[in-house]
């Protein structure tokens, strides 16, 4: 890997003389997109370009993209004619959706961290969402890692699904300066995606996140960058970033890293830099002692830039910063409110299941009844068991048995069952009913009858509101008096 050894060591010189990074203060944007004609060839203000003359910048010059999410920032850097970059400018960031760490999967809506080439075939000038870069999730080091997603993008419209989203105005401008440098004969442009500045006292606040050994592997090339303040060239071993080394051969991003070495002239800056952070990072812990960080929700951001919707389009969703949503806590505090908040969405989650489980009941907008047993038990008339004859059993044979009239001491005799489940009393009055020829065939054939003539109506006492059906009390009565059987017509 090539390096530059000249670089490295006027960057040692400038931090121990007291460099510092530029001030963070957000840049307004000169762009009025009614007065654009053609995205793609949009010249920058007159503003900008006198910004660049000033601090010795050509207008094609190299430049670098800088993210930092939980500051809600992403910056440009550009190269001045001693080939140091110098921000240029830094955008508030309108969306960026999920929470602080790497994306892993698609469908997350984690906003992708870790170091991307950006070339110019991943500029896009007929985005749905104004323009757009292709970040080139995921990379060799995503990749390594088993972490995969498609079509993360920085692009207009102000609003996020797993991008870094700006707003239109902020996105032409971006758009313009990665142009021009290309055109000046920048092969890619290094965009490195952060969780935060990466200061000693912002990593002892986030020492307790899960992907803080992740963080300080990024950490190294932010540091590096912090020096030579040249974006750093960068390889993947050991499924980990490795950061301006002289190696020996081709590394395998899964593999094990290969024999390589630091120059000389960057271990020096390190060391000085380094000690100094480690000073630092101790202070910060003893300040920090018994607190910790609660990292806000996207719900939580949202929230505090509710207000910046009013009157805009549906699709505008600027999502706020970290640092605004987010606090610093004691530990039993955090505690109680993680707990607090598990017990919300386990009840969240059994409404969602409750609620499942009633539309399953409901067919076309309309309640589907659901059967249930009957309280009452249904009393049961017991009549008493015809003696075997010569006829033999069965239907036939049961046309010729004489059928008993039915009364109430028949009904008495029956064998009562006793219990709690046993059917209440009932009491039947004597009766009889005239069946007709045609009646009858019908039922010795088991089909329904046309008519029923009634000399009498049935009449039931019971406390039971169920009576005996008209069929059961045909089938128990004989024939009519003065009429044969139809039978006996034989």
């Amino acid at each position: 890997m090539r390096l530059t050894y000249l670089a490295a060591t006027v960057a040692a010189a400038a931090l121990i003389s007291g460099c510092t990074a530029s001030d963070t203060l957000v840049d307004s944007v000169d762009v009025n997109l009614k007065t654009v004609t053609s995205k793609v060839n949009y010249e920058l203000s007159g503003k900008i370009v006198q910004k660049m003359q000033a601090m010795n910048m050509a207008k094609t010059s190299p430049i670098m993209l800088r993210i930092f999410k939980e500051e809600g920032a992403l910056e440009v850097w550009k190269a001045n004619s001693a080939n140091r970059f110098e921000k240029l400018r830094e955008y508030k960031i309108c969306a960026w959706s999920g929470k602080l760490g790497p994306k892993v999967k698609e469908g997350d809506r984690q906003a992708p961290e870790g170091y991307y080439p950006l070339a110019p075939g991943q500029m896009n000038p007929n985005s749905s969402y104004y323009l757009a870069i292709n970040t080139g999730f995921p990379n060799q080091f995503d990749r390594a890692n088993g972490r995969f997603g498609t079509n993360l993008m920085i692009h207009g419209a102000c609003s996020s699904s797993g991008c870094y989203s700006m707003t239109d105005e902020q996105m032409q401008e971006i758009f313009a300066l990665a142009r021009d440098a290309f055109k000046g004969g920048q092969k890619t442009i290094q965009l490195q995606a952060l969780p935060f500045r990466m200061t000693a006292e912002n990593m002892a606040r986030h020492r307790n996140s899960p992907n803080f050994e992740f963080w300080k592997n990024l950490k190294e090339g932010y540091d590096q960058f912090e020096i030579t303040k040249r974006p750093p060239e960068f390889a993947v071993c050991e499924k980990k970033y490795v950061f301006n080394k002289q190696i020996d051969g081709r590394p395998n991003p899964a593999g094990q890293c290969p024999a390589m070495s630091t120059p000389p002239a960057m271990e020096m800056a390190l060391a000085s830099y380094n000690k100094k952070y480690d000073e630092d990072y101790a202070r910060a812990l003893k300040k920090l002692d018994g607190l910790v960080w609660y990292e806000p929700t996207e719900a939580e951001r949202k929230a505090v830039v509710a207000k910046s919707r009013a009157g805009r389009e549906l699709a505008y969703a600027p999502t706020g910063t970290s640092l605004d949503a987010g606090k610093l806590m004691k530990v039993a505090d955090l505690e109680k409110q993680e707990a607090r908040r598990a017990e919300l969405e386990e009840a969240r989650q059994a409404i969602e299941i409750q609620t499942a489980a009633l539309e399953k009941t409901t067919r076309g907008g309309k309640n589907v009844p659901v059967p249930q047993q009957n309280p009452l038990p249904r009393p049961v008339l017991q009549a008493e068991a015809p003696a075997a004859d010569n006829a033999g059993n069965g239907f036939f044979a049961s046309l010729f048995k004489k059928k008993q009239p039915l009364t109430t001491a028949t009904i008495e005799a029956a064998p009562q069952a006793t219990g709690p489940a046993a059917p209440l009393p009932v009491t039947v009055e004597t009766h009889q009913v005239k069946v007709d020829a045609p009646a009858a065939k019908a039922i010795a054939h088991k089909k329904p009858l046309p008519t029923e003539t009634q000399t009498s109506p049935v009449t039931a006492q019971a406390s039971s509101p169920v009576q005996p059906s008209a069929d059961q009390a045909v089938a128990e009565q004989q024939p009519a008096e003065g009429k044969k059987p139809f039978w006996k017509l034989w």
